[in-house]
């Protein structure tokens, strides 16, 4: 039963966890001291800006810088009195009307509501009204009762100052971790998508475009790479950011902290709603981004034919339905972030405080319940940061979403039926091939070869002609294992290739198609193919044996020239040459030449027939060719006709039968006499 898409990205994270705990160790810490500043303003604001007013007891000196002096006397804070100091009298309060403060020589309750008239100070409580008498202060004589604080203020500022500057180290530390982690996790699971296109069979990618595959293994995991830095770095921070507003929140107003509890239902009942939409629209984006990029590289590696035959309106048309689906989708996209982005979180952040002015203004009827000025900042201010995190994630919604289409997509790429790579090293094999009533089929119904049988000796050059789709290629790719025959078996010195791994059974041959294929590289690297068991010294003799050399020499970097990807500066004939040398190289026991020389010009045919009668000595060799001048000197030819041998012989033999073969050559001949007159 196949896992989920979440639990699966999950699970690639867990394999670099050490770095993403440590990270969130970091996170942690940097949340902590961050959020520590609302609860320090409160302090500096309740406790010492404010604290001045409250209740004050005289003392005997001024011994310490706590103690403050009015009027030859000297009094101190109840709430930092010592059992050092020597208290005379009764306490006295400090109070405040608007900007005036007053002097009571007696301890008055603070609460309530206050009113002064003059020196006559009301106030208004629930029990009732109460008046008192005080001394108006002016701005020097109150500036001794706050000189006591500076020293206090400083400190917590200086102290919340430091905290910042600790949490931006575990900030740098935590975004370094969290992102080299989410790096390190997309790197692994680019290396496994690639590994894994060398494992699935060459059946799945006849009927998958480039394109495609290469929009799964770049476009898509990039996308992925996404959503690793958003969940661990900015969604991941969010919760954590959020987690300790409401700590905080907790501690300073538990009903109001549950009351912002709401929160977390609106987040999950969001992402919910929009993953249920989001999740069709994404589907489609990305199926369309991997088509569009199908169908570009098809169009460049076409380019020429596009332009031959005058297709370029007809291409841009095809584009242009592909890139109208595209913005179709990504416009219903862009409505659903649109109805699901920073707007609505500004119109629920914009309740919140409506809420928050209810809750404290119904409170405020109580003339006995008044808030502080500190604990109304510190709740603001708390109520203020989180709403920005819930707007975070909101905004990353669409890129989540993005990424776990494109995660369902790189596992099911992932999750494709394929084989082991063991290229564990076998003994070099003689090369004798046998078929043994083989038969088979791409498709599994449609048979393109019909229980054929025969054999090739060690040493041999077998030949294979027949008209177009009578199966020669077919059985080329059967004794290479790029597929493997429904019925029949196929034998190299005895053992069935389906007892080797493909690369085993692959270590020891060789192969030519009738299209070469070149690597971005230089003319050396084409032919070792970087192994480094291939020295230059023997590229460089298997180049001169096929005659290369003469095109080479030529060269400004010679064995070293430059070679773009798919060998475009170089004529078909010298990359059929070089990929000639490239098989050669590797020495291998059995090679297979497949309408190797179809597209070389006589002359340059001449000199891979003359390099073959040296370099076929000890191995085997299979030719597929149409042109029968090419094979005259095989050991055996095989004619097929509809995926059955019909005849076989040397070329003597079979002209001598005067059947299927000697047609063939007949009319061949009969176009070079054409040609030649």
């Amino acid at each position: 039963m196949k896992q989920n898409t979440e639990k699966r990205l999950f699970q690639y994270a867990l394999q670099y966890k050490k770095g993403i705990i440590i990270g969130f160790i970091c996170l942690i810490i940097a949340v902590s001291l961050e959020l520590a500043g609302p609860l320090i303003a409160k302090r500096v604001i309740d406790d010492h800006i404010l604290g001045v007013e409250g209740t004050w007891q005289e003392v005997e000196s001024q011994n310490d810088k706590q103690t403050a002096s009015y009027n030859g006397q000297f009094y101190k804070r109840v709430d930092r009195l010592e059992d050092s100091d020597q208290t005379i009298g009764n306490p006295v309060t400090i109070f405040q009307t608007g900007t005036t403060y007053y002097f009571v020589t007696e301890e008055i309750p603070l609460e309530g509501k206050r009113t002064a008239d003059g020196e006559t100070i009301t106030i208004t409580t629930s029990s009732g009204e109460e008046t008192f008498t005080g001394e108006k202060l002016s701005l020097t004589e109150v500036y001794p009762f706050f000189k006591p604080e500076q020293g206090p203020i400083m400190w917590l500022l200086g102290l919340y100052v430091a905290l910042l500057f600790i949490a931006g180290f575990f900030q740098f530390y935590q975004t370094f971790l969290l992102q080299k982690s989410s790096n390190q996790i997309v790197r692994k699971m680019r290396n496994d998508l690639f590994a894994h296109t060398q494992r699935i069979p060459v059946n799945y990618f006849v009927d998958q475009p480039a394109g495609k595959i290469v929009a799964r293994i770049t476009n898509d995991t990039e996308a992925i790479r996404d959503l690793y830095e958003r969940v661990l770095s900015i969604v991941l921070t969010s919760i954590i950011y959020m987690a300790g507003i409401f700590v905080a929140l907790f501690i300073l107003d538990a009903k109001l902290a549950l009351m912002c509890l709401f929160i977390i239902p609106l987040i999950f009942g969001w992402m919910k709603l929009y993953k249920h939409f989001g999740s069709k629209y994404n589907k489609v984006i990305r199926s369309t981004i991997s088509e569009i990029n199908g169908n570009i590289s098809e169009a460049i590696q076409g380019m020429p034919i596009i332009q031959a035959f005058s297709r370029e309106k007809k291409t841009k048309e095809e584009f242009e339905v592909l890139n109208n689906r595209h913005f179709t989708y990504q416009r219903k996209l862009v409505k659903l972030s649109a109805l699901t982005s920073y707007n609505l979180v500004t119109v629920f952040r914009n309740l919140a405080f409506v809420a928050f002015i209810w809750y404290f203004g119904s409170a405020s009827l109580d003339p006995t319940s008044i808030i502080s000025i500190g604990m109304l900042y510190a709740i603001v201010d708390y109520l203020t940061r989180l709403f920005e995190p819930v707007t975070d994630i909101v905004n990353q919604l669409p890129l989540i979403e993005q990424a776990r289409v494109a995660g369902g997509r790189v596992f099911e790429l992932l999750d494709h039926p394929g084989e082991n790579v063991m290229d564990d090293n076998v003994s070099r094999y003689r090369g004798n091939i046998l078929f043994d009533h083989v038969s088979f089929a791409y498709n599994e119904k449609d048979y393109v070869l019909n229980d054929i049988s025969f054999s090739v000796k060690a040493g041999q050059t077998a030949a294979f002609v027949g008209h177009t789709g009578s199966g020669k290629s077919s059985i080329m790719n059967l004794l290479f294992r790029f597929y493997d025959p429904q019925k029949g078996s196929i034998t190299i010195d005895g053992k069935s290739t389906q007892e080797w791994s493909r690369q085993q059974v692959r270590s020891h041959m060789g192969i030519v198609l009738q299209d070469p294929f070149l690597f971005t590289g230089t003319i050396l690297s084409n032919v070792t193919m970087n192994d480094p068991h291939i020295s230059r010294e023997a590229a460089i003799n298997a180049l001169k044996a096929v005659g290369a050399d003469r095109f080479i020499e030529k060269l400004p970097n010679r064995y070293d020239e430059k070679v773009t990807e798919g060998g475009g500066t170089f004529s078909l004939g010298e990359r059929q040459l070089l990929s000639f040398a490239r098989a050669l190289a590797f020495d291998p026991a059995i090679l297979i030449l497949d309408e190797a020389t179809a597209n070389i010009d006589t002359e340059t045919e001449n000199v891979i027939q003359q390099a073959l009668e040296v370099l076929k000595q000890g191995r085997t060799t299979l030719v597929i060719a149409h042109r029968l001048s090419t094979i005259q000197q095989a050991d055996v030819i095989f004619v097929l006709d509809r995926g059955t041998i019909k005849e076989q012989g040397n070329h003597n033999s079979l002209l001598q039968q005067q059947g299927a073969y000697y047609q063939m050559y007949q009319m061949q001949q009969g176009i070079l006499e054409e040609t030649a007159g």
